[in-house]
C-alpha cells in the first residue's frame, strides 16, 4: 500500500507564479534598454512631459478635474460594461466614460448625459463627432 497522501500526480514541488512577459525595447527613439512597460524608466517621465505639453489640451484640467474623477469612478461601478457592445449581446469591459453632447459643447456630467463604453467604441464615437482623425 503507498503512503502517498497528495493528489497522486507525484509532484513534489508546484510553482504558483505565473511567467511574465518578455520585456520589450524603450519606445523613446535609439533608448536600447528593455522595459515591461512602453517606455524605460529613464525616458517615463519625459515622455509624459512631451504628451502633456505637445498632444494635451491645454484646458483639459479644466474641464476634468478631480469631480469628474469621481461621478467617472461612479458611473464605471455602477456600468461596468460597454453600453454599445452591450446592445450587440457582447459583453466587453467598459474604460472610458464618454459624454453624449460634449462638455466643450454645452453637455453636463448629468448621469442622463454619459455612457460607459470600451476603448474602441469611445474612438469611433469621438470619430462620428469629428473631433479625432481615424488612423488607417
Amino acid at each position: 500500500m503507498s503512503s502517498n497522501t497528495g493528489s497522486g500526480i507525484g509532484f513534489s514541488e508546484r510553482s504558483d507564479s505565473m511567467p511574465r512577459k518578455p520585456k520589450k525595447p524603450c519606445a523613446y527613439p535609439g533608448c536600447p534598454n528593455l522595459t515591461d512597460g512602453t517606455y524605460c524608466d529613464k525616458h517615463r517621465k519625459e515622455a509624459r512631459r512631451q504628451y502633456d505639453q505637445y498632444e494635451r489640451a491645454a484646458d483639459v484640467h479644466k474641464k476634468y478635474g478631480r469631480s469628474w474623477k469621481r461621478i467617472r469612478n461612479r458611473y464605471i461601478k455602477e456600468h461596468p460594461f460597454c453600453e454599445e457592445c452591450f446592445k450587440e449581446g457582447k459583453m466587453v469591459l467598459a474604460e472610458e466614460v464618454h459624454h453624449i453632447l460634449p462638455v466643450s459643447r454645452g453637455g453636463t456630467n448629468e448621469v442622463s448625459n454619459l455612457m460607459a463604453l470600451c476603448q474602441s467604441c469611445h474612438t469611433k464615437m469621438h470619430i462620428q463627432l469629428g473631433d479625432r482623425k481615424a488612423y488607417r
